[in-house]
């Protein structure tokens, strides 16, 4: 048997080695910081009171990472039947660089509103970068089980991510119509947007030639006065 010291050096070695990515994990579980210390703070714990019979060091980090999982489950189930989990915290930290980089990814924006056993598959799957059957014995079920969550996990993404894009695509006239110039006041022949509202047809200036209707014959020549300005030649 290990004497205590030597158990309390390990486990402070293992702690500062991988305590950073096993909080990232716990953040891509829970959603927001607070909830991810207070997961990585009771994985730890019960690693160091489960350190002697883990035995070789290579079982210590896959047996922190269940406790994450398994503790997140728990979590989850008990806020869904109580409080409601929310992206709002009354005094949140100020974000850090791997916070600010989470958070530009809206990828994972969606992520964090998956069901926790699906959104586990996918930190597993493809952060953690495990195989099928290695997720599968941490979330002790099947790798068909594994397959099933991943694939509804990953349509549901593409699903809200595709709704998202096309939210931001202007449509119909919205889409089609040009914003009319207008020559800026005392600017010596600077154009600039008029003010136009979306879904109207945008008026001519007075100067030029309305358009032509269907049908109707087109003139020889149009004559558009040039803006004020420096002498433009003509063309040879």
């Amino acid at each position: 048997m290990a004497p205590k010291h030597s158990v309390d050096e390990e486990f402070r070695e293992f702690v500062a080695a991988r305590s950073a990515a096993l909080l990232r994990t716990a953040y891509l579980l829970a959603g927001d910081w607070a909830t991810a210390e207070d997961l990585l703070q009771t994985a730890l714990t019960k690693t160091y009171l489960a350190w002697k019979r883990l035995g070789e060091i290579e079982a210590v980090e896959p047996y922190a990472r269940r406790v994450l999982i398994n503790t997140a489950t728990s979590w989850w189930r008990r806020r869904w039947h109580g409080e409601r989990p929310t992206e709002v915290l009354p005094e949140r930290p100020a974000p850090d660089q791997i916070e600010e980089q989470l958070e530009r990814d809206r990828l994972w924006r969606h992520v964090r509103t998956l069901p926790v056993r699906q959104r586990a598959v996918l930190v597993l799957r493809f952060y953690e970068d495990l195989s099928e059957a290695q997720t599968a014995a941490l979330l002790d079920i099947s790798p068909g089980t594994v397959k099933s969550q991943t694939s509804r996990a990953l349509s549901t993404l593409r699903r809200r991510l595709g709704a998202e894009a096309d939210s931001r695509v202007p449509q119909g006239e919205e889409a089609l119509t040009p914003v009319p110039l207008r020559a800026a006041d005392g600017d010596g022949g600077r154009f600039e947007p008029a003010q136009q509202s979306f879904g109207q047809r945008p008026a001519l200036p007075p100067e030029l030639p309305r358009p032509r209707q269907a049908g109707a014959r087109r003139p020889a020549a149009l004559s558009v006065p040039a803006p004020p300005g420096p002498a433009v030649g003509a063309e040879a």
